[in-house]
C-alpha cells in the first residue's frame, strides 16, 4: 500500500476538531496503511494537541482559531501540493471510516482510465445503524449536485475522498464549512472533472464518535451555496 501510495503522489488528509476521544484510533488505522500523512488541527480546544504531540512523526498543521472543515481542507490541499503531492485522501476523523478502505481508492483510481476525478466513497445508507438526518442530509445535497451537474450519485455528502490536487488547486473555493465539500464537487464537475462513487464501509456505532454537523444551519448553507 505504501508503495502504491508513493507511485501515485497520494497523501492522507485528517482534518480534526475536538475529536481526542476518536483521533488517535484513526491516526493509528491511517499509519497501519500509509506514511503519508498530514493532519490539520483546526483550533482544537481539548486533548487534541496532546495526542499529536505523542506522533511526532506525522505532517501536522495547527490553525489557532476554528474556521471550519472546508478551510482546513484547503490548507490540507495546498500543504499537500507544496509536499509534491497529487493526490490527497480526505478521512473524517470521528471515527466512522475505516482506514482499512484507503487501498479502495488506490484501486479505483488505478484502473480509472483518466487521473481528473473525485472518488467520494458511498456509504450503505440503508445500514441499520445510520441515523435519519444523516440519510436525509446524504438525499438532500444529492439532489442539489443533480441539479447543478446532471449527475445522479449515490453519496456526496461522505468526507471520505480522493481529491486530484493539482485540477482543485484551479478552482476558485470560497467557502470555509461542510458547505465546502459540495462546492467543491460541484465546480470540479463544471471544470470537467469526472465525480465517481465507490463503496466503502461506515460505522455509526463509536459511542465516542462525535460529529460537528448542524442540521438546520448546514442544510441551509448547502442550499443558499
Amino acid at each position: 500500500i505504501q508503495e502504491n501510495m508513493e507511485q501515485l503522489k497520494c497523501c492522507v488528509l485528517v482534518p480534526t476538531y475536538n475529536n481526542h476521544k476518536t483521533l488517535e484510533k484513526v491516526l493509528q488505522g491511517v499509519l497501519g496503511q500509509t506514511q503519508n500523512i498530514i493532519v490539520i488541527n483546526d483550533g482544537s480546544t481539548d486533548t487534541t494537541a496532546d495526542i499529536l504531540n505523542r506522533l511526532p512523526h506525522i505532517e501536522q498543521i495547527y490553525l489557532p482559531k476554528n474556521k471550519g472543515k472546508g478551510n482546513a481542507l484547503k490548507t490540507g490541499f495546498e500543504k499537500a501540493l507544496a509536499m509534491g503531492y497529487e493526490f490527497a485522501i480526505s478521512i473524517d476523523s470521528d471515527g466512522q471510516h475505516f482506514p482499512e478502505d484507503i487501498p479502495v481508492f488506490l484501486d479505483a483510481l488505478q484502473n480509472e482510465t483518466t487521473k481528473n476525478v473525485i472518488f467520494i466513497g458511498a456509504r450503505n445508507m440503508n445500514q441499520a445503524d445510520v441515523p435519519g438526518s444523516s440519510s436525509f442530509g446524504n438525499k438532500f445535497s444529492n439532489f442539489w449536485f443533480w441539479f447543478e451537474t446532471g449527475t445522479r450519485l449515490k453519496d456526496t455528502q461522505s468526507g471520505y475522498r480522493l481529491y486530484p490536487l493539482k485540477e482543485i488547486e484551479k478552482l476558485n473555493l470560497y467557502t470555509r464549512k461542510f458547505e465546502f465539500e459540495i462546492e467543491v464537487i460541484v465546480k470540479a464537475a463544471w471544470k470537467g472533472t469526472l465525480v465517481k462513487n465507490i463503496p466503502i464501509k461506515i460505522s455509526y456505532e463509536d459511542e465516542d464518535r462525535l460529529s460537528h454537523f448542524r442540521k438546520g444551519r448546514d442544510f441551509a448553507r448547502i442550499s443558499v451555496l
